[in-house]
């Protein structure tokens, strides 16, 4: 029985369900319904007029009543009671009454015909800002170092005041770690400080609804050491609270509040829970909270008071549990476990009870279903009355915190209250059930169009009443099928949803709403758009102060919206600066100052989406110059800078450059002293004696050097002997019996002191002496005199000021003067490796004799004379230099079968010995070179001649010469080659049997023994035919040629046409009368004085025309065949040429016939043919 009744009630849950998407139109009779009405618990402001709102609606309009603390209230009895019009919302007017008067609960009721509707319970409270309480505030005199609590104890007002502290210029009291706010208002100090002591302890409470602030009396607080206590202790002794006698020490921390290990407490679901740990010590303690059961809520937990205080906020029962604070020092720790409950207020589970609208004969569900802790009770009544003392109503049944209406009736509308309580809350509302019988209807606007980006969700509303309730079908354009499945979803309160919107999705739909009393159809329109993008957006910036930059934003939209570009800095609006200039696709700014730095976004708006990207601008300059250039540590050899950086303007410092002036011996001129890097900002100098240092700094970023600093202090050094001597030593000789020994002088700060000179020393190397040493002024070298030709010497060169010598020197190393050599080579001689290269082979030239640094070698060669008796004498001189000692070298590019002459020398810093004993040698002969010239004379038609020059370089005997020739056609091809040998003593010859108008190619080369040369090379044409190109003449340029030439192709083109013609017809094409009419079957071609053409054959062998053409051999064979056009080669062997003339065959039907010509061309000669051969002959 209990399985049948759970069912029954699940299905009529479900058809309630369907129910309660239905708004009744207030056109309709229905019961009641509260649309707004005051808080339950209503604070108000005294000074104003009260206003107790109840609005509710109804058909018809329902009439308003109010009870005051549970009886009826009679309005028109009090002349300070109005009801507003139409309305059920009290106004009391309080200027001729006191607002606590009105301090009552009160309940507003509506009702009509078809029911009654009850509002909340309605507690109406005035708010309340007490003053403070008159009381006296002794000082505070308290141990440095100890704990200290300063009481607020503000007054009890309605709502509780904010409490705050502060001073007497309502500045707010710093508060920290040590010094902070508890939750009840007093000012905990975990230990106390000197700085503490003021007489300006302030607290203040703000109370909310007055507006009103009220302040305590100032409480002032000493700080005293123990001496200072018992040296003030008689003056304050009888009016003072004194605390700690001992001294205080450091010390564990140890909780002011909470006390005990332990406490608890409650909180309801759905507020917010403060626990606060305070604790007192020396050093500060920290505050830490955990969980001891499971972990803080992380997105709903926040920690206040420099974490003194855990808040968790919209608490549930999963928050219930102990909760563990720590405080600890370094001295150790203090634990403390608040036990949290969590209850609760009576909370809708699934939502308050919804109205119920029934057709006769449906059955329905009114279901209250509420949760809390601990559980609520849950009560019903009908129409303002408990439901038991209700009317009986056999369709009604009541279970516990279900209704259930079976076969209701018209005349059954009522209004049902659910009233579900417990200790912490309750819960009223009220549902009515309307019995109706109405046709369909659709509420959603007629024609109404919807827009939707794509790939967006679309949702077509179709909101329906009916009674009973509308079934809800889609459908689109043509209305074939209802929309039912993907991409359709249809929800239960009539709306159609396409979860992804395409553009084939646009079109006009039609929602129809149909029950038993009728059916209602409402067109819409859905218009997918395309989605607004961003295709370029604008780019991170890094611009200079003073220049201009460009943001890019551009977009692509949909055509049919109308786009707004608009740009925001840090999300708020542009400056009003005309710097600032906003395109339709960018924003530029111009002379940049630093204020533009910051984050630019272009937003681009429709009436449907929006779109938007950013963009950082950095706006950098060079940086500003340090500041405060401080000098410590000075010594004798060193001393400390420090700077204070200035702005850097975005662009990270890279490194500080050091500079200093020396204004004893350079006044106004700065040299880099040394750079660090730009993270620090202390430099240790390296001083040097002697100097009156001033330093100044530049920072550098990547824009550029700042300006200097201003000049530190001036910082003199003492003189003192050179701490180094002079680099760069070194001795030659300018002439072959001195010594020229230089250095590279020392620096104003190198010198160290006054009278700076160098003691100049050397001796000879290789020999056993002693130092001579000369003193030099501040000079850079010193000239020795009278020593040998080149010898090496030991150099030093020692720095000497007033107050001592530099560091021993180090010996450098250098020769005397330089003198030329005195010896050639030995032992000179060629080896020939071919006709243009030799190899040239010496022994070196004794060290001693050079007298002087070795250079190298240097190889003198010319050549004589070629050895061919027609060259004349010639001397051409080249030298070739080779640098070290080297005894072998290559003489390249030698002339062929020629006499060369050579010798060599040897040189060195001062210049060349003398040569050696000059040598000759002949080189072998060489390969030819290309003849002078090449001339073609006596052109003949088949014969010319060809005369040449021998070569201008022989390089040998000519032995003879090569002539290589081929004939080359118009496409520049060539044929096969022809070769003759000719001697060497012949400078022409001439070549027959040539073919006539033939261009020809010759190439021709020199011999000697070492083989051939390179050719020359020359074209040439033989001769045209005279008798040919007359008759080319004759016939190519006349115009009754061209004439005949025109009327022939134009016949053809007529009898092409008329055989189609003919052929599309059926009918025989006519040619057996011309068949007739030739007796002899082959056709001869005409003799040049008829003016008639035969065929041109070429021969193979090219040779010239002679005599009359060989004729054509194509013939017409006759047939007793009838005149059918397949007959005549329309057939598979029928054909036109390109040219559109017909060049198929005539074929008899005779296989005998066909056997007996054999294979023989039947090509009729025709005037194109004629034509044709005429041009290959041209």
């Amino acid at each position: 029985m209990m399985e049948r009744r759970m069912d029954a009630a699940l299905l009529v849950l479900f058809l309630v369900h369907l129910a309660t998407t239905l708004e009744v139109p207030l056109d309709l009779p229905q019961p009641p319904t509260i649309t707004h009405q005051s808080p339950k618990d209503y604070i108000i402001d005294p000074r104003e007029n009260i206003i107790i709102h109840c609005e509710a609606k109804g058909k018809p309009h329902p009439s308003f009543s109010w009870t005051r603390n549970g009886t009826h209230f009679d309005i028109d009895e009090d002349p300070n009671v109005t009801l507003k019009p139409h309305s059920g919302t009290l106004v009391v007017d309080i200027s001729r009454a006191k607002a606590e008067h009105y301090e009552c609960v009160y309940q507003c009721t509506a009702r009509n015909k078809h029911g009654t509707a009850v509002s909340n319970n309605i507690v109406v409270q005035q708010s309340r800002s007490p003053l403070w309480s008159k009381e006296k505030v002794k000082p505070f005199i308290v141990q440095e170092g100890v704990s200290m609590v300063l009481p607020c104890r503000p007054p009890a007002g309605l709502p509780p005041p904010i409490i705050f502290w502060m001073d007497n210029n309502f500045q707010r009291l710093p508060q920290s770690s040590r010094v902070s706010q508890s939750l009840n208002g007093d000012l905990y100090f975990s230990n106390v400080l000197r700085e503490d002591s003021r007489n300006d302890y302030i607290c203040y409470a703000r109370f909310p609804y007055t507006q009103t602030i009220q302040q305590k009396q100032p409480i002032t607080v000493k700080v005293l050491n123990l001496d200072a206590i018992n040296d003030t202790m008689a003056a304050f002794y009888n009016d003072t609270d004194l605390f700690s006698e001992d001294p205080a020490d450091e010390r564990k921390p140890t909780f002011l509040i909470p006390t005990g290990p332990t406490s608890s407490k409650m909180v309801l679901r759905g507020q917010v829970l403060e626990m606060e740990c305070i604790a007192e010590g020396l050093l500060t303690p920290d505050v830490s909270w955990t969980k001891v059961s499971g972990d803080l809520p992380a997105k709903r937990t926040s920690f206040l008071h420099y974490q003194k205080t855990l808040r968790i906020v919209d608490v549930s029962e999963s928050d219930a549990g102990d909760y563990r604070c720590t405080a600890r020092n370094r001295l150790g720790s203090a634990h403390h476990v608040i036990h949290v409950t969590v209850k609760a207020a009576p909370y809708w589970i699934s939502g308050a009870p919804r109205n119920l609208v029934l057709a006769p004969g449906e059955s329905g569900v009114l279901t209250c279903r509420a949760s809390g802790t601990p559980k609520p009770s849950v009560s019903w009544a009908m129409n303002g009355i408990p439901i038991e003392n209700s009317p009986k109503d056999f369709s009604r049944k009541v279970e516990d915190d279900t209704i259930i209406f079976t076969d209701v009736q018209t005349g059954s509308s009522a209004v049902y209250q659910c009233n579900v309580s417990n200790d912490y809350g309750y819960l009223l509302s009220n549902a009515f059930v309307n019995v109706l019988s109405e046709p369909p209807r659709v509420l959603t606007q007629a024609n109404k169009v919807y827009q939707v980006i794509k790939n967006h969700q679309a949702l077509i509303d179709c909101a329906s009443f009916g009674s009973p309730i509308p079934k809800i079908t889609w459908f689109k354009d043509s209305r074939s099928s209802t929309l039912d499945g993907d991409p359709y979803i249809l929800h239960d309160n009539g709306t159609l949803e396409i979860h992804v919107a395409q553009a084939r999705n646009s079109g006009k739909y039609t929602c129809v709403a149909r029950n038993i009393l009728g059916i209602y159809e409402n067109h819409i329109y859905l218009e997918v758009k395309e989605p607004t993008r961003i295709l370029k957006q604008p780019e991170y910036k890094v611009v200079q102060m003073g220049k201009s930059v460009v943001f890019e934003c551009k977009v692509k939209h949909d055509l049919s919206l109308t786009p707004t570009m608009t740009w925001l800095k840090d999300d708020g609006e542009l400056p009003d600066d005309e710097r600032l200039i906003v395109d339709s696709d960018s924003l530029t700014i111009t002379d940049v100052t630093e204020n533009d730095a910051g984050v630019y976004t272009c937003i681009m708006n429709t009436t449907l989406d929006h779109d938007s990207a950013s963009a950082e601008l950095t706006v950098v300059e060079r940086p500003d110059p340090p500041t405060d250039l401080e000098l410590t540590d000075q010594k004798k050899r060193s001393v400390q800078l420090t700077w204070i950086p200035g702005d850097e303007h975005n662009s990270p410092i890279q490194k500080f450059l050091i500079q200093y002036e020396d204004s004893l011996h350079h006044r106004g001129h700065w040299h880099n002293l040394t750079e660090v890097p730009g993270t620090r900002t202390t430099a240790h100098l390296k001083l040097s004696p002697y100097i009156h240092y001033t330093f100044r700094v530049l920072a550098v970023n990547a824009v550029d050097f700042s300006r200097p600093s201003f000049p530190s202090r001036v910082v003199k050094t003492d003189p003192a002997a050179p701490d180094e001597n002079p680099t760069g030593v070194q001795g030659f000789g300018t002439e072959h019996d001195n010594l020229v020994i230089s250095w590279k002088p020392l620096s104003g700060l190198q010198s160290n002191g006054p009278g700076l000179h160098y003691r100049v020393m050397w001796r000879q190397k290789v020999v056993d002496s002693d130092w001579t040493t000369v003193t030099v002024a501040n000079n850079s070298k010193f000239v020795v005199s009278g020593t040998p030709t080149f010898v090496p010497y030991e150099l030093k060169v020692q720095a000497v000021n007033d107050h001592g010598a530099g560091p021993e020197p180090a010996i450098a190393h250098g020769y005397s003067g330089e003198d030329l050599p005195v010896a050639a080579p030995d032992n000179v001689q060629a080896v020939l490796l071919n006709s243009t290269l030799a190899e040239v082979h010496w022994d070196p030239v004794p060290f001693k004799l050079i007298r002087g640094h070795l250079k190298g070698y240097k190889v003198y060669y010319w050549r004589e004379r070629s050895l061919h008796k027609h060259n004349p004498h010639l001397v051409e001189n080249q030298i070739l230099t080779f640098s070290g000692n080297h005894t072998r070298r290559m003489l390249p590019g030698l002339h062929p079968f020629s006499l060369y002459s050579f010798n060599v020398r040897v040189f060195n810093g001062k210049g060349e010995g003398p040569p050696s004993p000059t040598l000759q040698f002949d080189t072998p002969e060489g390969v030819p070179g290309v003849p002078t010239s090449l001339l073609v004379t006596n052109p003949n038609l088949d014969s010319l001649t060809l005369e040449w020059s021998p070569p201008h370089d022989r390089n040998g005997r000519i032995t003879g010469y090569t002539l290589k020739y081929q004939p080359v056609n118009n496409s520049n091809e060539l044929g096969p080659v022809e070769e003759l040998a000719l001697p060497a003593n012949e400078t022409s010859v001439t070549l027959l049997n040539l073919k006539y108008s033939t261009r020809y190619k010759f190439y021709l080369n020199a011999k000697t023994v070492s083989g051939a040369g390179p050719a020359i090379s020359q074209e040439a044409v033989t001769v045209l035919d005279e008798a040919v190109a007359s008759r080319q003449v004759d016939i190519a340029t006349q115009g009754w040629f061209i004439g005949l030439m025109c009327a022939i192709a134009l016949l053809i083109l007529i009898l092409l046409i008329i055989c189609f013609i003919q052929r599309n017809k059926g009918g025989k094409y006519p040619v057996k009368e011309k068949e007739d009419a030739h007796t002899d079957p082959e056709f001869q071609p005409m003799k040049d004085e008829d003016c008639t053409f035969g065929e041109y054959s070429d021969n193979e062998d090219h040779k010239p025309l002679k005599g009359s053409r060989t004729p054509s051999n194509g013939t017409v064979k006759r047939d007793d065949s009838d005149d059918s056009l397949v007959d005549y080669g329309e057939g598979g062997d029928g054909q036109f040429n390109e040219d559109g003339s017909f060049i198929g065959q005539y074929s008899g039907k005779s296989a005998s016939k066909e056997t007996a010509e054999g294979h023989e061309s039947s090509e009729a000669p025709s005037p194109i043919n004629a034509m044709n051969s005429l041009n290959s002959f041209v």
